[in-house]
């Protein structure tokens, strides 16, 4: 008989495609992955978890004290004196009040003071690990456009950088992800990746537009709204740069869906000159779309 965990449904929000993807089989394994869990979760999640497992392991270390005795000045038979002896001792504090008058209550103070150790080390290693990860703040565009541009019909992708500083030598990628029908007949998910007029950019502030001309090689020629929808398109951007305070790598994904990639609109401008030459970014329309 097997003793493998059953398999489970397992729900996975895609970020920007407006819908989750639903996996079947999926066997769950938290415990391989509880650093990498740790690391990607909210920081009051993993503050809680090591808060918890403080005080988990102090209660384990307090019934052992209870079982054993040995602690001067702990009232018999006491479960919160035996907790407080133990956080006392894994805390490295040592009040005085309390102290261990046995061989076995000495030998449990030395078995948690390495656990004490490790556990401090574990903790401190991963707040240190999850603060210094770096993460960017690229805000996309609620929607794709397409629009005629110097002639030619236009795919438009607009980008930006929430943080005042830049991502110096930013790679841009992008793929669209559609049904299709094999000549034998089978149906498919193919994706193809979009020739960009430019697929790097020097320094990533607050907006930069990525662009694909569609031309008669492009997979999107010809493409139309109903088409779009029937063959559930989606697009899939990759944003990758360097931070330039951290020098670390940074990087973003979004995905859009038939749904969110207009045709016969444009994005809003968002930089305009006044009369002494003074430009405005007005990141107020960021996301406005306007009919061409």
């Amino acid at each position: 008989m097997s003793t493998r965990k059953p398999a489970r449904p397992l729900t996975v929000p895609i970020p920007g495609a407006g819908y989750s993807l639903r996996v079947l089989g999926y066997r769950p394994t938290p415990l391989r992955d509880l650093y990498h869990l740790l690391l990607t979760a909210r920081w009051p999640y993993t503050f809680g978890l090591i808060a918890l497992g403080y005080l988990a392991a102090n209660a384990i270390f307090a019934t052992l004290y209870l079982a054993v005795g040995g602690v001067a000045h702990a009232r018999p038979g006491s479960f919160v004196d035996a907790f407080y002896f133990s956080v006392q001792t894994m805390g490295t504090i040592g009040y005085g009040t309390m102290y261990p008058e046995s061989h076995a209550a000495n030998a449990l103070v030395v078995l948690e003071s390495i656990v004490s150790l490790s556990v401090t080390a574990l903790a401190a290693g991963l707040v240190f690990a999850k603060f210094s990860r770096p993460t960017a703040r690229i805000v996309f565009s609620d929607s794709a456009t397409i629009a005629p541009e110097d002639g030619v019909d236009t795919l438009a992708i607009r980008i930006g950088n929430e943080r005042g500083n830049a991502i110096v030598d930013a790679v841009f990628r992008v793929a669209l992800v559609r049904t299709e029908k094999s000549s034998e007949g089978k149906v498919f998910y193919r994706s193809r990746d979009l020739v960009l007029r430019r697929e790097r950019a020097l320094s990533l502030s607050r907006s930069w537009n990525i662009m694909h001309s569609i031309d008669e090689k492009s997979p999107l020629f010809g493409a139309t709204a109903e088409s779009l929808a029937a063959s559930e398109s989606e697009l899939h951007v990759l944003v990758v740069g360097l931070d330039d305070i951290t020098m670390q790598t940074v990087h973003a994904i979004h995905h859009y869906d038939a749904s969110k990639i207009l045709l016969g609109r444009r994005h809003a401008d968002v930089l305009s000159e006044d009369e002494d030459g003074n430009v405005t970014l007005d990141l107020g329309k960021f996301h406005e779309t306007e009919p061409v």
